[in-house]
């Protein structure tokens, strides 16, 4: 029933330009004036006759976020940050994929990699600030939104600063704020007005102006407005910017969110740009039953018991941690190096490879070596020394047992 409620909600608010903001700034991906759909074509088809375009790289990557499909945009900043790793799009890229995930902890590295190499902050400071916003520091987000005013994100930088005032209490502040697009007449005003209505306590101002956009539209997104006032300040964030509501266990979930037109999109993109078959189509926003927030490494499904070994499809870039003689020995040295580390090891998953000459504990994969590369200089801050691996099709790896 509540996957049902909030599906409709996200409907109605979509329908009256109420829906939630795109997880990436709009206006940067494309020097024409064409949707975001044409662009991802335009783009794609560009990438099928040469795949290390780096600029068509970073457009459909924009593009793909832009449209909501958070996975394939990952696949094509992956590919940019191969061709160019000297790049900060590709870190800028990779962070604003981890915001629209719903990862911010995820996220920062990416920016401040991004800014290591060159990237001025206004490039990026709106989606940093949305990362920000959904760890609870309104005053750091609101510090970078305000930086982003300056670029080409400024009416997405105001929008999202309109709303991080309104998390942190300021009405009026936030209301102000809005004014500038509401006198160009922004069609997300009215979006972001009734939220920050809604965030500083007045549900039934909220409700009356959701009704001047779409007479009669306000009984289907009562529920959602009458509970926002009463999150906290990351769980408000995380509602108006990315759809993602608490439910009654106070566990996030998104309830509408766009779903990939194909639900290998990242293989596709792979066989795309390898030269193994025609470009996929531009995906087309789906809706789909809440989903739990997404990892922020990019690491394959946990198979079944009687699944326990399958050799992976394709070469995945890891990072070996340790090897030793036999499965036990390697499983116990992750434990050591977990319970020293516990915040360094949260959310990681542990593999083992086995070979004739004992095994190897490897976590990953990872979507580029970039990623890799922020993942080893975290562990060398702990003493340990990684050594990438790129495993072959015939390697036989499985997540480590009890872990």
């Amino acid at each position: 029933m509540r996957g049902l409620l909030q599906s409709g909600l996200y409907v109605a608010l979509a329908a009256c330009a109420f829906a939630a903001a795109p997880a990436i700034a709009q206006g940067s991906y494309s020097p024409y004036d064409e949707s975001p759909a044409a662009a991802l074509a335009r783009y794609v088809r560009t990438l099928a006759s040469d795949p290390k375009d780096f600029q068509s790289l970073i457009g459909a990557g924009k593009a793909a976020l832009e449209l909501g499909d958070a996975q394939a945009a990952a696949g094509f900043f992956a590919r940019a940050d191969e061709a160019d790793p000297r790049s900060p799009l590709p870190q800028a890229g990779m962070g604003a994929v981890a915001v629209a995930n719903g990862e911010p902890q995820a996220a920062l590295p990416y920016f401040k990699r991004a800014q290591q190499l060159g990237a001025p902050l206004v490039s990026f400071a709106c989606d940093r600030g949305l990362a920000y916003d959904l760890l609870g520091q309104q005053s750091q987000a609101q510090a970078d939104y305000r930086a982003a005013l300056a670029g080409r994100d400024a009416d997405e930088a105001r929008r999202r600063l309109a709303l991080s005032l309104a998390v942190s209490g300021d009405r009026t502040s936030a209301l102000q704020t809005l004014a500038p697009l509401a006198a160009k007449g922004d069609a997300g005003v009215p979006r972001v007005r009734a939220f920050v209505l809604a965030l500083t306590g007045d549900p039934n101002g909220a409700i009356s102006a959701i009704n001047a956009a779409m007479p009669g539209s306000s009984a289907r997104v009562a529920p959602f407005i009458q509970r926002l006032s009463s999150l906290s300040a990351t769980q408000k964030a995380a509602a108006v910017n990315l759809g993602i509501f608490p439910d009654s266990s106070g566990t996030s979930y998104a309830y509408a969110a766009p779903a990939p037109a194909n639900a290998d999109r990242l293989s596709d993109i792979d066989s795309l740009l390898n030269g193994r078959s025609s470009p996929p189509p531009a995906p087309q926003p789906t809706w789909q039953p809440p989903r739990a927030v997404q990892v922020a490494y990019a690491r394959p499904p946990v198979p079944t018991t009687a699944q326990r070994v399958a050799p992976p499809v394709q070469s995945k870039l890891w990072l070996q941690l340790a090897s030793g003689s036999d499965v036990d020995a390697v499983s116990a040295q992750f434990r050591r190096l977990k319970a020293k580390n516990p915040e360094l090891f949260d959310g990681i998953k542990p593999y083992v490879v086995r070979s004739a000459d004992g095994a190897r504990l490897v976590v990953g994969p990872f979507r580029g070596k970039s990623d890799a590369d922020i993942f080893s200089e975290d562990l060398e801050t702990i003493g340990v020394s990684p050594m990438k691996w790129t495993n072959s099709q015939t390697d036989r790896i499985a997540p480590l047992a009890a872990e």
